[in-house]
């Protein structure tokens, strides 16, 4: 079922791209065992990416979001690629805070209000594109925005939200939406559209009242009419593999190698998904003949 659909203005003069992140949020909860506070930071920013990677145009781009604050639950990030599907990861998953002073998850507190916001697109060119902005709120949805404000200069609008049990900790909805204006659009389009969100609800009541992405675009977007461009099935998705494992075992440099190749059993653990991959010492040695193999025309034979 598709839960992430892109519309434009059938007079073209701007986009929304609406996603019900439910299911990826729940299982990147699962993985990480977050806090309520951390499902909401994690889960905001991995609905943000899923929303911003879906615009990439090939499948060997992707996309990164970090926001590395000053709060307690350190650095978070997450990955998308073109067509939505994400992976991330918290530092401490497991921070508790009271809530804020409008009886709300206090992500703000936990992201930390002083930092960066750094947005990394490789677009299968020599060099990824390096976008870095000031963390403005540790509210995520306005960082996003004022990232789209000042490294891309988008008029955008973005809302997200993870709703969670107090009790058990579950994932009830998680969801988002990106409004971006068009280089056509004119003041009064601009005009309508913030007179349209004046008084919506909260996207996570939206989608826990049973709202649909669409029903969601034309309640955020009243006086336009909207037409539906295109359509995704996200979900929470590692790549890692033991063969992306050994190439990042190579890169640690011969010296780190050799420490390894030393001990009976190495355990490496993906932080995005929590797998876990062993290589023997036997493997480690096999991986440094093949990070450095010897010459065997540079070594002097029996008749010199």
């Amino acid at each position: 079922m598709n839960n992430l659909v892109r519309f434009i203005s059938t007079d073209g003069q701007l986009t929304c791209m609406v996603t019900d992140s439910t299911a990826l949020v729940r299982e990147a909860h699962a993985i990480h065992g977050t806090s309520n506070v951390c499902s909401a930071a994690l889960g905001r920013l991995l609905t943000g990416a899923s929303l911003m990677g879906a615009s990439l145009k090939s499948a060997d781009n992707s996309l990164t979001l970090r926001l590395s604050g000053d709060g307690p639950a350190g650095s978070v990030i997450a990955v998308s690629d073109w067509q939505g599907n994400v992976r991330g990861y918290i530092s401490n998953p497991r921070v508790t805070l009271p809530k804020n002073n409008l009886g709300k998850l206090d992500v703000k507190g936990a992201v930390g209000s002083a930092g960066t916001l750094t947005v990394m697109k490789d677009l299968g060119l020599k060099e990824p594109y390096i976008g870095q902005v000031p963390i403005v709120s540790g509210e995520i949805a306005e960082d996003l925005t004022n990232y789209f404000a000042v490294s891309e200069q988008i008029p955008t609008v973005c809302a997200l939200g993870v709703l969670c049990a107090p009790d058990t900790e579950d994932i009830i909805v998680a969801g988002g939406f990106l409004i971006q204006l068009l280089p056509t659009a004119t003041e009064e389009t601009i005009d309508k559209v913030e007179e349209g969100l004046q008084n919506i609800q909260s996207v996570t009541a939206m989608l826990a009242e049973g709202m649909t992405v669409t029903d969601i675009c034309h309640a955020v977007l009243p006086a336009f009419e909207m037409e539906e461009l295109d359509a995704e099935t996200t979900a929470y998705r590692c790549n890692c593999s033991k063969e992306r494992v050994k190439t990042a075992l190579v890169s640690l440099g011969r010296k780190e190698l050799e420490d390894l190749a030393k001990e009976k059993d190495t355990e490496l653990t993906c932080h995005f998904c929590n797998k876990k991959y062993h290589f023997s010492g036997a493997e480690i040695r096999q991986l440094l003949r093949a990070a450095s193999p010897e010459k065997e025309a540079s070594r002097p034979t029996e008749n010199g």
